[in-house]
């Protein structure tokens, strides 16, 4: 192989500036490009999907709010793709004219969210996910057990390798569309050069005015960005997981136990907060539970392991009881437990829990996420505004029905919607129609 300078000497330098100029634009064509298609491939991922819209009222092997989606190909009319492309963007419309979706409503007393927004490729992606899911449970059940930690690790290295890949390749490019944007300079220079044509000598690249421009408006823009995003973020806690003073698992109560969410909190069904529960609800359970000895076993978020009957007897020690023969229950030594809040909103937002949870009949699901698979509990949803509003837009409301007298009363008010509702014009109503996105109902 010939070395460059030989190379510039073999060639008219005027020919090959003519030659290689357009390449450094073919090769930011080719990142932009990647890009694209790596965007694509990303919005295909099956996981990601089933997370985003999917993972709060269903799980693939477990009831969660609705079915079990393993095997779902088997069941109803799934086993036609168009069919169920056709239920995910609208399963009032379809459920009108279907039995086995009637069926499913009136098993688990709950209708499906709208997703018009999937694409079928993206409801292909995430069947697909539920599948390779479901076979891989099989395999761990024929093989004896779950994946081992090694096998675990390394599917989650690889799955985000696909991020770390794209940035090199970008650099990669980025770096030859530098280099070959000199060697252009560098032939421009070589063809003057033989033609006799004197040019003033080059401005060097930290005094360039295009570059230092070029430099200031990307600082600009990514400054920008990540300004602008930390400013829309402020005061969100997506994913906040304190310590608490009791290691309380919602996994063990509400999932292990099913231990219904409002034995615990039931101000959520008659009042605005769903309130802590008061120590006298643990101990109608725990005056006779007083070790911990057949549940699964308990971890926190470091991997190291909990001692259950321990955290029982920090209980005791709040409620000021002393278990055993003859057991005492002194409360003048009771004292609060100093519970860490979790979920706070902005004090110019009203938030009624009996409004969604009576009224509405939201699943504690769609907001606090699989509550019933956490032991200690994080915040799941971003619960900014755009998410509010999102599901305000996609929610179906209980709307009154005068021919069985099913449904909440207080719709029966709205004569418009059930007039569009006989003749055809609308086949549901949402909480925005009802006035779900009017600044009022939540702003003070």
């Amino acid at each position: 192989m010939l070395p460059i300078q030989e190379i510039f000497h073999i060639l008219d330098p005027k020919e090959s500036m003519i030659f290689l100029k357009p390449i450094a634009k073919r090769v930011a064509l080719i990142g932009f490009l990647f890009f694209i298609s790596y965007t694509t491939v990303l919005a295909q991922d099956g996981k990601q999907l089933f997370q985003a819209n999917c993972q709060s009222c269903h799980a693939v092997d477990k009831v969660v709010v609705g079915p079990a989606l393993e095997g779902l190909e088997s069941r109803g009319p799934w086993s036609d793709r168009k069919e169920l492309y056709k239920w995910v963007h609208n399963p009032p419309g379809y459920m009108a004219s279907n039995a086995y979706t009637q069926g499913l409503k009136a098993q688990y007393g709950a209708l499906m969210t709208p997703f018009p927004q999937l694409t079928d490729p993206q409801i292909d992606a995430i069947v697909s996910y539920i599948n390779t899911s479901a076979s891989d449970k099989a395999k761990g059940a024929t093989t004896g057990g779950e994946p081992s930690g090694d096998k675990a690790a390394a599917g989650e290295q690889q799955s985000g390798n696909g991020g770390l890949i794209f940035g090199i390749v970008s650099l990669v490019l980025a770096i030859v569309a530098f280099i070959l944007m000199q060697v252009n300079s560098s032939l421009k220079k070589l063809s003057d050069d033989k033609e006799n044509i004197v040019r003033p000598e080059a401005v060097p690249f930290y005094r360039n005015k295009i570059y230092i421009a070029f430099v200031a408006i990307l600082l600009f823009i990514v400054g920008g960005y990540f300004v602008g995003k930390g400013a829309i973020g402020l005061g969100r806690q997506e994913g906040y997981q304190p310590k608490q003073p009791i290691y309380y698992s919602h996994k063990v109560h509400a999932g292990v136990n099913q231990i219904n969410c409002l034995y615990c909190h039931g101000n959520a069904w008659e009042s605005k907060h769903a309130a802590i529960p008061s120590l006298n609800i643990c101990m109608n359970c725990h005056k006779a539970i007083n070790t911990y000895e057949k549940g699964p076993k308990l971890y926190d978020e470091d991997h190291n392991e909990i001692n259950g009957t321990a955290e029982i007897q920090k209980l005791y020690s709040y409620t000021g009881f002393k278990p055993g023969p003859g057991a005492v229950w002194d409360p003048s030594k009771a004292k609060p437990i100093a519970w860490v809040k979790i979920h706070n909103l902005p004090d110019h937002v009203y938030f009624n829990h009996s409004q969604h949870v009576r009224a509405g009949k939201v699943q504690c699901q769609t907001c606090h996420g699989p509550i019933q698979e956490m032991d200690e509990v994080r915040q799941f949803a971003k619960l900014s505004m755009g998410w509010c509003i999102n599901c305000h837009r996609e929610s179906k409301v209980d709307f009154y029905n005068k021919k069985d007298s099913s449904g909440n009363k207080f719709y029966s008010i709205y004569e418009k919607f059930h007039n569009d509702l006989k003749n055809g014009k609308m086949d549901s109503v949402t909480v925005k129609d009802i006035g779900g996105t009017e600044c009022q109902k939540c702003h003070y």
